[in-house]
């Protein structure tokens, strides 16, 4: 089974819904990676503000950052090799890799928000 880690440049979240403007893209491969994750996947994902140690550890994706800065990221790695750089990978190339479908990669994550009023 393939394993693919994605390694985000430093946000503060993974979503894409937080500040101002949504990020269409963010949501998109959050949607993805939730849809993988939930058909048992292999997939992870590392914030560079959340998770430094995996950016540091990783030789490969260190020497990336030390070649192209943070325009490096998002950065994709498929089975510990590097194969995209600055952009997130498309539901097309995500299906290829897992073995699915581009249309198997859009479930929305569930959450539930409980609103307390007045105590």
């Amino acid at each position: 089974m393939k394993k693919v880690e994605i390694f985000d440049p430093a946000m503060c979240c993974s979503t894409g819904v937080c500040g101002p403007v949504v990020d269409p893209d963010l949501t998109r491969i959050a949607s993805a990676v939730y849809s993988l994750e939930k058909k048992g996947f292999q997939i992870d994902r590392y914030n560079l503000s959340n998770d430094p140690s995996a950016f540091v550890e990783n030789q490969k994706v260190n020497q990336a950052l030390a070649d192209g800065g943070p325009d490096a990221l998002p950065l994709v790695l498929v089975d510990g090799e590097i194969v995209k750089t600055s952009e997130y990978p498309s539901n097309d190339e995500l299906a290829q890799w897992f073995g699915t479908t581009p249309s198997e990669l859009q479930e929305k994550p569930r959450v539930r928000v409980s609103v307390e009023f007045g105590k």
